[in-house]
């Protein structure tokens, strides 16, 4: 099992604020394990809502939850959607000091569900796969743990398999899983066959604005059915829609968002990619490489917006993180010596940006400019932010 302390760090500090915390994610991405760090399974005030036991446990929850006090932990709380009104309830109580730590995997009724039932009374901890600074140090050498992350991505059953074979067999496993179970769970109306094929058909489109007509015609389908596919996905925290960034400017500029399916190796699965050989020869490494540090810049650099920028006329940012009302942009180089292009320069003086760091897989860190830095991907490990505080 690998530590990771800022998620423990984030779960403790809403649990301090707040009397339902939900920790919602994908499947698999190491919820539970973190929730059995703050009270044990065996414990009273456990309850995982894929046992039998603890569901006959809440067949009255509000007589079975109604006299705990301290912690009390529900698993997989998107199965008993009747709760959260009692949580409501048992929340308000001014004299039995309780806290509820509720789990989920990400789906959009889940959230819908805490915000109306649990508004004011509860906060969110997304928690995603694992990143750099978790497995770093953790896991063979620096560079032999950011290549497997890359590689395998994110979700700790995958990235800790013992043999690449076996992580490629659990990937396999947990698309099929996520198609065939969780959506239907979760109200996704949509065959299991045809939200596969869009599922592959979108990790082909990886790091490409959305363009739903396309999708379409290929599948035979509607646009608005595409629409509603993407959506299923993004909910289920599987792909992100990054929204552009408009600046005012004459020049025209891309409206779209742009499309990435958040863990890399369920993108390498989808694309048929099988180990380091099929990944360094394939042609989308360089999409690949910007959606992994994407990704591990957005778990590892504060930030309160994130956006990318882009114009018709061929200009871009791979992303652009909004601090303290300032701008900062961020490009992704599958390269040994990344160098000042006209797309940052440009963005540089339409855009705004205070400063843009150039992410690449080497190992020294060098100023291009004023603005303008190349900064190794392994930084995002340490304490060392990419941009240091102005």
């Amino acid at each position: 099992m690998l530590d990771r302390p800022t998620a423990t760090a984030a779960i403790e500090t809403a649990l301090n604020r707040a009397p339902v915390v939900v920790l919602v994610g994908p499947r698999q991405c190491g919820k539970t394990t973190l929730a059995r760090q703050f009270l044990s399974a065996d414990s009273i005030n456990y309850f995982d809502l894929e046992s039998p036991a603890s569901l006959g446990r809440l067949d009255e929850p509000l007589t079975a939850l109604e006299p705990l006090r301290g912690l009390v932990v529900i698993d997989e709380v998107q199965l008993r959607p009747d709760i959260f009104p009692v949580l409501r309830v048992l929340a308000d109580r001014d004299t039995a000091p309780v806290r509820f730590l509720i789990l989920g995997s990400a789906s959009g009724s889940l959230l819908r569900q805490t915000s109306e039932s649990l508004a004011g009374r509860r906060e969110r901890v997304p928690l995603g796969g694992l990143r750099l600074s978790e497995v770093c140090g953790q896991v063979g050498s620096e560079m032999e743990a950011q290549a497997m992350l890359w590689r395998r991505g994110g979700l700790p059953p995958s990235f800790l398999a013992e043999r690449e074979q076996d992580s490629v067999a659990w990937r396999r496993e947990f698309i099929q899983a996520l198609l065939e179970r969780d959506f239907p769970q979760w109200g996704v109306r949509a065959p299991a066959t045809a939200m596969g094929r869009f599922w592959t058909m979108l990790a082909h489109y990886h790091g490409q604005t959305w363009n739903a007509a396309e999708p379409a015609r290929a599948l035979g389908a509607q646009p608005l059915a595409m629409r509603r596919y993407l959506d299923a996905l993004t909910d289920a925290m599987m792909v992100r829609q990054l929204q552009p960034w408009f600046a005012n400017i004459r020049k025209r500029q891309v409206k779209a968002p742009k499309i990435y399916i958040r863990d890399t190796g369920l993108l390498h699965q989808l694309l048929g990619i099988q180990g380091e050989k099929d990944l360094l020869t394939h042609p989308k490494i360089g999409a690949s490489w910007e959606g992994f540090v994407i990704e591990q810049v957005l778990l590892a650099e504060p930030h309160e917006e994130a956006f990318f920028w882009a114009t018709h006329q061929g200009a871009e940012i791979d992303l652009i993180l909004r601090r303290d009302g300032a701008l900062y942009g961020i490009e992704c180089k599958f390269a040994d010596a990344p160098r000042i292009t006209p797309s940052i320069r440009n963005a540089l003086r339409d855009v705004g940006l205070a400063r843009v760091a150039i992410l690449y897989p080497g190992s020294r860190r060098f100023a291009l400019s004023d603005q303008v830095e190349v900064v190794p991907v392994s930084a995002l490990a340490s304490a060392e932010p990419v941009f240091a505080a102005d």
